[in-house]
């Protein structure tokens, strides 16, 4: 694993910008590419969501994958022979990260378990390579700081580090925010905020397979290789809140547990709660009811409702994007918040590489996944943890696994 960031780091440098300004680009503006600005990339990662977003480069960008890695032989195959990657630029095994970040790409796009995001990012960092990783950026503080310290690098050496929150890609939730933020509901002062789906992972027959192989293909919901449901999947409504409300919060209190998931055959002693309920506070005074649930069928949904004196913003991801109040907007019915959220941030990052000019968004991405981790921390202890608390903590989650199936 890498080197631990020294523990008396404060909380200044810890969260100072890994750039001076976070650069961001309106989906509006036109994708040019030309014939010789072509960019090749490698995917570290080839299960099922990489290989949902790998060709979304292809199709959106006109990159070109050239080279994969992944512990499971399965998934390296599959991915290699629909795309023709050369059986030389395919890497397997517990190193096969690093040899293909010090391979001959331009970028490597990470969708590993997020365990594994902090050891990844940093090896394609000192590669001299651009970044597209997946959210959240690591599971425990350690982690955050070393992705914090690979942003800082990137910056340094010129290159794009580009962290995939679909909700903020989007149109309808930068005018929704941009109105917030000039006052249209008023000061924010309470907000509603939850990720509510079934157990759908789990529920699947991998009867035979090698225990760790089953827990790599739930990592969703282990503690330790995903951060748990609320780190993995509820960063999403932690973000945009923290997004509404232009900073996190300082301090939460929750509660949860494990109910639906234990006993299953994948459980084997690794999975995270099944449910979380977390107030946050937020220092303008505001405060959030999060909650988090994989159980039964149910509709669901990715919301984040803000509310003030003068109005209310109610979003869905996937779904619909509006104000009511005074200072009302229709918005949109339904956005396409991942499919579309997802084109544009590759757009996004593919572009910051042809024109030679870095997009880096680590800080802000850093600071949501430690909003996660501060209701996490917070509900498995059931006591109130603050902001400050929570950045001196050195503790590590810890996997130990053969990486090579």
């Amino acid at each position: 694993m890498p080197d631990q960031e020294k523990p008396n780091s404060n909380r200044r440098n810890f969260l100072r910008g890994a750039t001076s300004g976070l650069l961001l680009v309106s989906p509006r503006v036109a994708f040019g590419s030309q014939a010789n600005s072509n960019v090749e990339f490698g995917l570290i990662g080839c299960g099922n969501r990489g290989s949902w977003i790998a060709p979304l480069f292809i199709e959106h960008t006109g990159a070109k994958l050239v080279a994969a890695a992944d512990v499971v032989r399965a998934n390296l195959d599959g991915l290699r022979d629909k795309y023709s990657v050369g059986a030389n630029r395919s890497y397997y095994g517990p190193d096969a990260y690093r040899e293909l970040a010090e391979s001959k790409v331009d970028a490597v796009v990470i969708e590993t378990p997020p365990y594994y995001h902090p050891l990844h990012a940093r090896a394609a960092v000192a590669a001299g390579k651009h970044v597209y990783l997946a959210k959240p950026v690591a599971v425990d503080v350690p982690g955050c700081k070393e992705v914090t310290e690979a942003g800082r690098t990137a910056a340094a050496k010129g290159r794009s580090f580009w962290v995939d929150f679909q909700m903020r890609a989007q149109e309808s939730f930068q005018e929704a925010t941009a109105r917030v933020h000039r006052g249209d509901i008023g000061s924010p002062v309470f907000g509603q905020s939850y990720f509510h789906g079934s157990r759908s992972g789990l529920t699947k027959n991998y009867e035979g397979l090698d225990p760790e192989l089953i827990r790599l293909k739930n990592f969703y919901s282990d503690l330790a290789l995903g951060g748990d449901i609320l780190v993995e999947q509820g960063i999403h409504v932690v973000d945009g809140m923290n997004w509404f409300m232009q900073g996190h919060p300082v301090k939460a209190f929750g509660t949860g547990g494990l109910g639906n998931w234990r006993g299953t055959p994948q459980d084997r002693g690794n999975s995270g709660w099944d449910h979380y309920a977390v107030t946050y506070w937020y220092p303008n005074g505001a405060h959030v009811l999060c909650s988090e649930i994989q159980l039964g069928k149910s509709t669901g949904g990715i919301v984040t409702n803000c509310f003030g004196i003068h109005g209310t913003l109610e979003t869905r991801y996937n779904g619909m994007v509006r104000i009511y109040g005074t200072k009302a907007w229709p918005g949109v019915e339904k956005d396409a918040t991942m499919n579309q959220g997802t084109a544009n941030n590759i757009k996004t990052f593919i572009r910051s590489i042809r024109d030679s000019k870095p997009v880096n968004n680590a800080p802000s991405a850093v600071e949501s996944t430690l909003s996660a981790i501060l209701g996490r921390e917070a509900a498995l202890k059931e006591a109130i943890i603050t902001w400050d608390e929570l950045l001196k903590s050195e503790a590590r989650k810890e996997v130990k696994l053969k990486l090579r199936y």
